[in-house]
């Protein structure tokens, strides 16, 4: 990755920025709960002065929510702005991947009506979007459990991505990349979601852009996709080693030539453009660098594109 890139990423923060199907049997009436940001602790010592400006409170937290996201796959949140995750998290295992009980074939595309309609990413959005409702948490690693596969098709797993030299080529490659490290390692863990990074135009100022999709536009289409990789020695212990790796990679055709090393990137740079934190509890003296430990390269191979086309 180049410098520049490198820059663009350290520098960014994440911006600010809807047919209904019944979804699938194995998570019917499962209940995810809002999780809202705390009033200010301050907000009661306020009523001491002439005005209560946290009155306002009483007729409902305004916000931001995230919903919670979590099923048999995957432990996440969604964007009720951009109808985009912001983080879904995985656990991949050598037990997991060597179960088949599950066929893409019968799981189908799915609301997640666990998410406020207005607030809902719809099938509606990606019709003719040009782009491919791109699995953060992919189908492919949930073939353990019917049930679990079927979770992966919420809408609010997907995020718009470019199919053809991207979600269809690349970026399943990486996938792939991610559950080959089960072969090495007892505990992957995998975080992945969206990016919406600034570019410098014309006048040398920086700013975010990026598509909005549906009718009304309601999806944002990422500019690029991160994945925070936790590739643990197994040992369940506070002195085990955790090996990391964090990537970051455009929403656009990648070449198969392309090293994957390239789209490395410090984890700080994906906590200061996401606004997120991944590791505040990992000790420093358990990190490991992934991508030190093993040759950080993807393996071209060839995928069923019919059954991951949009």
């Amino acid at each position: 990755m180049s410098k520049a890139t490198l820059a663009v990423i350290a520098a960014a923060t994440a911006p600010a920025a809807a047919t209904t199907t019944p979804p699938p049997p194995s998570i019917a009436g499962n209940t995810k709960v809002p999780t809202a940001i705390p009033a200010p602790p301050l907000a009661a010592k306020a009523t001491a002065g002439p005005v209560n400006p946290a009155g306002i409170l009483q007729y409902g937290f305004p916000g931001p929510i995230a919903d919670e996201l979590s099923t048999l796959p995957l432990h996440g949140a969604y964007d009720r702005r951009t109808r985009n995750p912001a983080w879904v998290a995985e656990h991949i295992t050598p037990q997991s991947l060597a179960l088949n009980n599950a066929d893409r074939k019968h799981s189908t595309f799915a609301e997640d009506t666990s998410i406020p309609a207005l607030f809902r990413a719809k099938l509606a959005d990606y019709f003719r979007s040009g782009y491919d409702r791109g699995h953060q948490v992919p189908a492919a690693d949930a073939k353990w459990s019917q049930g679990a596969m079927d979770d992966t098709f919420y809408l609010s797993n997907m995020c718009p991505q470019v199919g053809e030299g991207f979600n269809r080529d690349y970026w399943a490659h990486f996938e792939d990349f991610c559950r080959k490290l089960a072969s090495r390692y007892p505990s992957v863990r995998v975080v992945t979601g969206p990016l919406y990074l600034p570019h410098r135009d014309p006048d040398g100022k920086w700013r975010v852009n990026y598509e909005v999709i549906g009718n009304p536009p309601n999806v944002a289409v990422p500019t690029h996709f991160y994945k925070v990789i936790y590739a643990e020695d197994g040992a369940n212990s506070p002195t085990s080693k955790v090996a990391l790796g964090a990537f970051v990679l455009p929403n656009a055709r990648i070449p198969n030539e392309k090293s994957l090393s390239d789209f490395e990137v410090p984890l700080e740079a994906v906590e200061r453009a996401s606004g997120l934190e991944f590791a505040a509890k990992l000790d420093p003296s358990r990190r490991r660098r992934l991508c030190q430990e093993i040759k950080c390269e993807i393996v071209v191979r060839e995928f069923n594109n019919a059954k991951k086309r949009s």
